[in-house]
């Protein structure tokens, strides 16, 4: 079948020619039966699974050397689209000569990159990615029939980007450890909402628990709180003088964020702390001011000592604020 006669050219061009090729000519599709494996040993394992944003469905069928717990045959019959066969038939032929256990760590991702013609290149569009994300669920499900447990048991953390299989934790961790700020940040990082983008925010292909929207928003609140925290600890507890040079630098851009920098960000301006130096009796601030600020008559005044008395409030009264 030609590209065309299925989807517009650029978009058919988005799909590698391995997922083309598998649309047509699958080579792990059909069904295992009962008196096979009986003749052969084998344990026969069918399992279910389908996809509500789309209406896909795959059956996968397993045979298993109960010996070895080695998955012998692998086939699959898929109800959907092109992509989702093609999906389905990776996901078969990676399962074969695996153990039970072994199968269960194949992601979506993993049967993704199999189906790319080269490593950089994904192998279908994003807005079908999510045809291909079946199946690290129904191998779960096969994978808990043949073992006696919950699917569930596979599963200890909570999976926010079903394509590339980024958990909360992973994405809480990444975006406090590396201070991200927008969604494109965190997609590069951890490849989260780089395919079906259903998880980035609601509104797409399904509906999802959590979103990155709301995870980054909800991790960039706490990291505040940390900061406020930390510097009222700081100032509470007369430690700042004690600091180092970096915290001092950390301790001041914390009470800057928290009280002053979004009075200034409201009049179109901004400031920078661009050094501090220590002597007997202060603790020199230099601040460069930034945008409206600079050269505004207040900033050497009103604007100035509102900066100051807050530091030191907060921080030290040794404190005082120096513009360049």
């Amino acid at each position: 079948m030609a590209k065309n006669d299925l989807l517009g050219g650029s978009l058919w061009d988005q799909y590698s020619n391995k997922v083309t090729t598998l649309m047509n000519n699958p080579h792990n599709q059909g069904e295992i039966t009962q008196e096979e494996c009986d003749a052969d040993g084998y344990k026969l394992i069918v399992a279910d699974f389908g996809a509500e944003s789309c209406g896909d469905a795959v059956r996968l069928y397993w045979a298993v050397d109960p010996k070895t717990d080695t998955i012998v045959k692998s086939k699959f019959k898929s109800f959907g689209c092109g992509t989702a066969i093609a999906s389905s038939d990776m996901m078969a032929e990676l399962c074969i000569g695996k153990t039970v256990q072994d199968a269960v760590k194949i992601t979506n991702i993993d049967v993704e990159k199999a189906l790319r013609d080269d490593p950089e290149t994904p192998a279908v569009p994003p807005q079908k990615m999510h045809c291909s994300v079946m199946a690290y669920d129904v191998i779960k499900k096969a994978a808990g029939l043949y073992l006696g447990v919950d699917e569930s048991s596979f599963e200890d953390e909570i999976i926010v980007c079903e394509c590339a299989r980024v958990s909360l934790g992973t994405l809480r961790e990444v975006i406090k450890l590396n201070d991200l700020k927008t969604i494109e940040q965190v997609t590069d990082y951890t490849k989260a909402g780089g395919f079906c983008k259903s998880c980035i925010k609601p509104g797409g292909h399904e509906a999802r628990e959590y979103y990155l929207v709301d995870i980054l928003a909800d991790v960039r609140a706490e990291m505040d709180q940390e900061k406020m925290r930390a510097a009222a600890d700081a100032g509470s507890h007369g430690d700042f003088e004690a600091m180092t040079l970096v915290q001092k630098i950390k301790a001041i851009d914390s009470v800057i964020d928290e009280s002053i920098r979004q009075f200034l960000i409201m009049d179109g301006g901004n400031m920078e702390v661009i050094d501090i130096k220590d002597s007997p009796d202060y603790i020199d601030v230099y601040i460069r001011y930034l945008g409206a600020c600079n050269g505004c008559a207040s900033s050497s005044t009103g604007t100035l000592y509102a900066i100051e008395a807050t530091l030191k409030e907060k921080l030290s009264q040794k404190i005082r604020v120096l513009p360049i």
